[in-house]
């Protein structure tokens, strides 16, 4: 990282915060995995859920921007639903230039090309692509090869829980509870996330269907932990409620830090996602 004076900025999205880096000045990211989780330490640093780098695009043709994002234990998720949209908000406040005059972004993430759209009311919809179903993909060996998994039961901490997987980019455990809060996150948390079924570890949703177009939600994420929204979470728990006849395609999804408006569409296959990004503060380490 060098001894120059870093600037940085934090965001978060619902809750779920993060330090934002300009770090368009060279395409790796300017913090180490074990420097990123030293910022994130809430008693000995900056505090957040993770590090987001804006780097330059590697293909300019495709996309604007590159996002990279290291979570709080250093690790290096594929994309982040409140991430995305937190850098959005970012790109804007800035100043930066977008590509269109609607304030749409192309944003190359691990999860493929993102195209964030920036709203004058402090809200971003984000196209969050299609969902990925087949079990090899997600992936997960609770089914073979492409098939889905939808309602499959599994043993975590000597209970039996009825799980359906869904990928939006990265894994996602999602299971359906009379009462969120009557989970106990911080002990369940990390057994679904580490458990085997799951060779790349999961991000594990606990969901309480209100009405079919009302979801509540707790979330916790593969490498961060119990956090207050996720948004490729929301995206996977209406897919989830959709394809198990729970819930429908159009929803509202409240978890800890707020709601965030899901909507996967029939005709094209796509999840859009629509919440808040707010600006905290700024600073220089």
């Amino acid at each position: 990282m060098g001894t120059q004076p870093l600037p940085f900025w934090k965001y978060h999205g619902l809750g779920n915060d993060f330090i934002i880096l300009d770090n368009r000045s060279q395409s790796a990211p300017l913090l180490s995995p074990e420097e990123a989780a030293s910022w994130c330490d809430r008693h000995f640093g900056i505090g957040g859920d993770g590090v987001i780098f804006l780097l330059p695009s590697s293909d300019p043709q495709h996309a604007d921007y590159q996002m990279r994002l290291y979570n709080s234990d250093g690790s290096e998720p594929e994309m982040c639903g409140n991430g995305i949209r937190c850098l959005a908000q970012f790109l804007t406040d800035r100043n930066l230039p977008s590509p269109t005059a609607d304030g749409r972004y192309r944003i190359a993430t691990g999860a493929g090309t993102m195209v964030p759209q920036v709203h004058g009311d402090g809200t971003v919809t984000v196209d969050m692509g299609a969902p990925i179903l087949g079990a090899a993909q997600i992936p997960t060996t609770l089914a073979p090869g492409e098939e889905r998994v939808l309602d499959v039961p599994v043993v975590v901490g000597a209970q039996s829980w009825t799980v359906t997987a869904v990928s939006m980019g990265n894994p996602h455990c999602v299971t359906f509870v009379p009462d969120v809060a009557a989970i106990a996150l911080e002990t369940l948390g990390p057994l679904f996330e580490h458990h085997p079924a799951f060779p790349r570890r999961t991000n594990t949703e606990f969901v309480e269907v209100v009405h079919p177009n009302h979801l509540k939600m707790r979330v916790w994420e593969r490498g961060a932990g119990a956090t207050l929204a996720c948004g490729t979470g929301a995206c996977a728990v209406v897919v989830a409620a959709v394809l198990t006849g729970r819930g429908q395609r159009h929803c509202t999804v409240t978890l800890p830090g707020g709601s965030l408006d899901i909507h996967w569409q029939e005709d094209s296959n796509r999840v859009s996602m629509t919440g808040a990004a707010t600006l905290v503060f700024a600073g220089t380490t």
